[in-house]
């Protein structure tokens, strides 16, 4: 009788990991929004010797990661919907002050996910156009206007292979030369004025394969002293 056979686990980062990734790169003491899709599990994995408080637009400061299942509260969610915990010490409020808050420049970094970043950090994550049947950009837009760094953590093409780092966005803008860091299963990528630089490549990821995975020129990580 043969042995059943496993497909190879194909090089990269899992979504757990990428979330995981993100997190190492949050210092102490941020003030944290974190985004609908991969962003929210970025909550999961605050290291250790760290305080991050997390908040979302729909009105908490003080986000924790997700309850254990059975323990959900149907009244504490984030601003995807998604059932959340709250830490000690959290606050609620309004939505219009959660706004203030981000309109203000109180937020220190913002998790968002993506449809396609350009060359030079623009961000389109609400549209993909005219046939398109989202209804709104919704917060994105103020955030990316109104935090201080902008993280996007996404897949790094689509599910037809598509790249979702191109030379220029071809969807609707959300913002404009806003994105100062990608993460994807392949790469952490900066977005800085000389290009995109890749500052780290996944584990059983070269440089040329994600050079061939991006419609965008990428920059070369350099080589480690030994």
């Amino acid at each position: 009788m043969s042995r059943p056979q496993h497909a190879p686990q194909a090089p990269g980062w899992s979504r757990d990991e990428m979330a995981r990734r993100v997190a190492e790169d949050i210092p102490d003491g941020s003030y944290v929004n974190l985004g609908v899709g991969i962003p929210e599990r970025v909550a999961q994995f605050v290291p250790a010797d760290r305080e991050v408080i997390y908040h979302t637009e729909n009105g908490l400061l003080g986000m924790g990661p997700a309850p254990a299942a059975g323990a959900e509260d149907p009244e504490l969610i984030n601003a995807g919907k998604k059932p959340v915990s709250a830490i000690a010490g959290a606050a609620y409020f309004h939505h219009g002050d959660s706004f203030t808050m981000i309109r203000g420049g109180h937020i220190d970094i913002c998790v968002l996910g993506a449809m396609q970043v350009s060359a030079r950090g623009d961000l389109a994550n609400w549209s993909t156009g005219a046939d398109d049947p989202s209804p709104a950009v919704g917060g994105a837009m103020d955030l990316v206007a109104g935090v201080r760094t902008i993280f996007v953590v996404t897949q790094h093409t689509t599910r037809e292979g598509e790249p979702k780092i191109v030379a220029e966005c071809s969807y609707p803008l959300t913002g404009r030369a806003v994105v100062d860091r990608i993460y994807t299963e392949l790469a952490v990528i900066d977005v800085t004025p000389a290009g995109l630089a890749v500052r780290e490549l996944a584990p059983g990821v070269c440089f040329e394969e994600l050079q061939q995975r991006t419609a965008a020129p990428l920059i070369a990580p350099r080589a480690r002293r030994p």
